[in-house]
């Protein structure tokens, strides 16, 4: 069956997917502390023996959409103090830049549905330099490269282990598995190969505990009254290694253990040569099948198992033909969408949707439960039950989210899943809007109105997305099959409402249209620590948390508008919005009715924040960063045969525009049609503002880089921006790669890289531009260069700079890697691409976050 056939019935062939998290260890999920201490509570060496509570994690896994039964690899060489079960990495604490993973692994291949996968995982042959890691890290400070994997010279003489993992379906419910493993080095080379089956631990196995049994020597079945019965074949028989999916109490607290067979049995059983820590009797909830195989030198080997709900004692005989003919069906499905493609392109970009969907997890969480702890166990301290997340019970999770990163955020991040709803939206619009709907829905939105923001802090605030990526998903999909969702439209439209309010009643301060925020997503690229209050108090009037509310008024304004043409009540909610855009408009021009008191600085043609202080007075913050940039994705190009439609509104405009020609100035001239005269244009910037902030912009020696727009201008590289305030002396320095300060934890890094997403609203805002002024309005990019284009062939030019950190240059490099020879150079590195959090503002190395193909994902709409 086709991809698109199979997307047109999601369910049940996204029953079973990539859904096993890369890392639960040191989540808020799991952290019963009395501190919040997540990271120390259940740390990397804790976690082969303790039994999670909310979900369970391994290595190129996939698991049921309830994570009730799991399949992930193994690995030991023989030489490693633990068997490889999940990946390493450092904690916030621990690395110099905050949580780092430290594997090499890569997301190769994904299709909607998931019936074929594949994964690659590196896995070096001599000892694992966990501590060597650890060491190193910790002497580097802020101002060092962190100390990666490459870095200890284990993969210098090729001696790891490639081991691509693939599934491939041929119904919902049967899963072929084919491992296969290269031996790199010029020598053979021992392993031993564990493919893991195991259950989730959860409470209610006190009264009906699943199991695994063998059926015969090639054969297990995997019981829960769940999800009834799975059985796992495997084409060559191997000895199975029984355990329990419990804690080990003894090992981890000192006292007796409930269970004789505990969690890390398997890796006692092998890195310890404890033969008692099996189970002999052949059952348990979890089983790992033993390879032990000598690979020779630079060659292969395969290991074929399948998983399904029927029996079938020829699991094997059509195995091979039907791996290759799902295969031909995923390169179908993507050539639909990538004609027109150099091969290079390709290769980034199925590369870049691979993973997207590997990221989707399961994501399990029932703040009122984990606050009060569960029965029959220990009360959690009294400081963890009204602690972090207290005003959120509420929320009850358990569903496929789309995460940030699988090891480094594996947890939702509200304004990061509205950038990934977009991009997936191009593969998968069933998925992509179910993600936007689940984010609305009562069991996450608080009941003031506020949507969650990320884990560590549902109350904190992210910017307001969630319309731009409805309005957006509704265009592509009509766009694409002629029709848009109206009930998708409509369904979210009505929960942004109650958001939107949210925003006007809690983060508008002093009642003037002009919005703090706060956090806003943007961590450290102001002066001040906007998590936290400013010192010694007063107010800090934020040029990005107006800019997002304009493009939120905006977007509500033209959704209303959409709605209305077939339900006229809405034209109504047009006019309400059409005047809270003017009403921000006029607020950003002036805040305390002082003239020259806004947002804008007509000196140097830009947007900066305001400080409110304690005694009144205003200060404005003169620091060039993104922020005062934001106010460019603030536009709405409408068709005059739209107007037409909505007389109501357009009446209403006018008039309004007649009483307050005040607001009326500051934006640009709504009824000044285009010069082909079927378009006008809403935007906060009028054409000169517009031309001063793409000069800025556009200028290399401040935001324009040869791979995108940096989050701060590059001025301040050599004269640093000082402000004093209270006594106190504040700098921020241009950084185009990490951030030399722990202002807001430990890898938040807006000071100077370049950021995908942010990037990415003001391509397509240049774009809403060009609809509007044609390619008779000229600028130069970039600023400078006496070369002059139209402002889509500015936009297309940054979209190409953008998407040049992945693809190869003249010299055959992927910026993406910089100087390491290894990742450029090397046939088995070269071509997996990885797509990092933020990127090296001058030379667009890979910074952050390995393998964040959340929103830099974008990189695939924008091939």
């Amino acid at each position: 069956m086709r991809e698109s056939a199979k997307l047109k019935k999601p369910q049940p062939w996204r029953k079973w997917g990539p859904y096993l998290s890369e890392r639960q260890w040191g989540t808020v999920r799991e952290d019963y502390s009395a501190n919040g201490d997540a990271w120390d509570y259940i740390s990397h060496d804790m976690a082969r023996s303790k039994a999670y509570r909310w979900g369970e994690d391994g290595i190129g896994g996939i698991s049921d959409e309830q994570q009730i039964l799991c399949l992930a690899t193994a690995y030991w060489n023989g030489k490693d103090p633990i068997i490889k079960e999940r990946l390493f990495g450092l904690t916030n604490p621990e690395g110099n830049h905050g949580e780092d993973v430290k594997e090499l692994y890569y997301y190769l291949d994904n299709v909607p549905s998931h019936s074929y996968m594949k994964f690659l995982y590196k896995y070096p042959q001599n000892q694992f330099p966990y501590q060597q890691l650890l060491e190193e890290n910790r002497k580097r400070g802020k101002s060092d490269a962190e100390y990666e994997l490459l870095d200890t010279g284990i993969f210098d003489n090729n001696q790891y282990f490639d081991v691509f993992t693939e599934y491939s379906k041929k119904s919902p419910t049967d899963i072929l598995v084919r491992y296969t493993i290269h031996n790199r080095a010029d020598k053979d080379a021992e392993l031993h190969f564990l493919p893991t089956l195991w259950f989730r631990n959860i409470p209610s196995w006190n009264k009906d505990k699943p199991s695994i049994t063998p059926l015969s020597a090639n054969t297990l079945l995997a019981h829960s009254t769940e999800i009834g019965n799975y059985y796992l074949y495997l084409e060559e028989e191997t000895p199975f290694l029984f355990t329990e999916n419990e804690t080990n109490y003894q090992r981890l607290y000192g006292v007796k253990n409930r269970s004789k067979y505990c969690k890390d049995g398997i890796n006692q059983f092998l890195a310890e040569g404890d033969t008692r820590a099996v189970n002999p009797q052949h059952t348990g909830t979890k089983v790992a099948l033993h390879y032990h195989k000598t690979i020779p030198a630079k060659s292969s080997i395969s290991i074929k198992l399948r998983l399904l709900q029927k029996k079938n004692n020829k699991a094997f005989e059509d195995f091979d033909a039907f791996f290759n003919a799902q295969l031909a069906l995923a390169d179908d499905f993507y050539a639909t969408k990538q004609k027109g493609k150099t091969d290079d392109e390709k290769l980034v970009q199925r590369q870049a949707w691979a993973g997207m969907l590997w990221s989707k997890q399961y994501y399990y969480y029932y703040v009122k439960d984990w606050l009060d702890g569960d029965k029959g166990e220990p009360k959690p301290p009294l400081s963890h039950q009204n602690g972090r997340n207290q005003d959120w019970t509420h929320l009850m999770a358990s569903d496929i989210i789309s995460m940030p990163d699988n090891w480094e955020y594996p947890w939702f991040a509200a304004w990061d899943t509205a950038f990934h709803s977009v991009v997936l939206a191009s593969i998968d619009f069933d998925f992509a809007k179910q993600q936007l709907l689940l984010f609305a829905s009562e069991r996450y939105m608080h009941p003031n109105g506020q949507f969650p923001a990320y884990e560590w802090n549902f109350g904190d605030v992210n910017p307001p997305v969630q319309s731009w990526a409805t309005w957006k998903i509704y265009q592509m999909q009509k766009n694409s099959e002629g029709k848009g969702d109206l009930d998708f439209l409509e369904r979210m439209y009505h929960k942004m409402l109650l958001n939107f309010t949210w925003w006007v009643n809690r983060k508008d301060t002093e009642g003037n249209n002009i919005f703090e925020g706060g956090f806003l997503g943007l961590d450290n690229i102001g002066v001040f620590d906007r998590s936290k209050p400013l010192p010694g108090g007063g107010t800090l009037e934020q040029s990005d948390g107006t800019s997002w509310m304009a493009m939120y008024a905006l977007n509500m304004m033209r959704i209303a508008m959409e709605l209305s043409f077939y339900k006229q009540i809405y034209e109504d909610l047009a006019i309400k919005f059409s005047e809270h855009f003017f009403y921000i408009a006029g607020a950003m021009a002036n805040m305390n009715k002082t003239e020259g008191a806004g947002l804008w600085d007509e000196e140097d043609g830009f947007y900066y924040d305001m400080l409110h202080s304690g005694d009144g007075s205003w200060k404005r913050l003169k620091l060039r960063t993104l922020v005062g940039l934001l106010p460019l994705i603030a536009v709405e190009v409408i068709a005059e045969k739209n107007w037409v439609k909505l007389p109501a509104l357009v009446h209403h405009i006018k008039w309004f525009t007649k009483q307050r020609p005040d607001l009326a100035a500051l934006v640009s001239n709504w009824e000044g049609k285009n010069s082909e005269g079927n378009l006008q244009l809403l935007s906060l910037l009028r054409g000169h503002r517009m031309k001063c902030l793409l000069r800025r912009m556009l200028d290399e020696n401040e935001f324009l880089s040869d791979y995108g727009v940096r989050s701060v201008s590059k001025i301040y590289e050599k004269n640093p921006f000082v402000f004093e305030f209270r006594n106190q002396v504040f700098e921020v320095k241009y950084t185009p790669a990490e951030s030399d300060t722990g202002m807001f934890g430990g890898n938040s890094n807006w000071r100077g890289p370049i950021w995908v997403p942010v990037n990415y609203l003001l391509i397509e805002s240049m774009y809403r531009f060009h609809d509007y002024y044609g390619d008779d309005f000229k600028i130069e990019m970039p600023h400078g260069s006496g070369n002059y284009t139209t402002i889509k062939q500015a936009a297309d030019l940054l979209g190409k700079r953008l998407t040049s950190i992945f693809l190869r240059d003249k010299n055959g490099n992927r910026p993406v890697y910089g100087n390491n020879q290894k990742l450029q150079t090397d046939p088995h590195f070269k071509d997996y691409i990885l797509f990092h959090e933020y990127f090296n503002g001058d030379n667009g190395t890979g910074l952050g976050a390995s393998h964040q193909t959340g929103w830099t994902g974008l990189v695939a709409l924008l091939m």
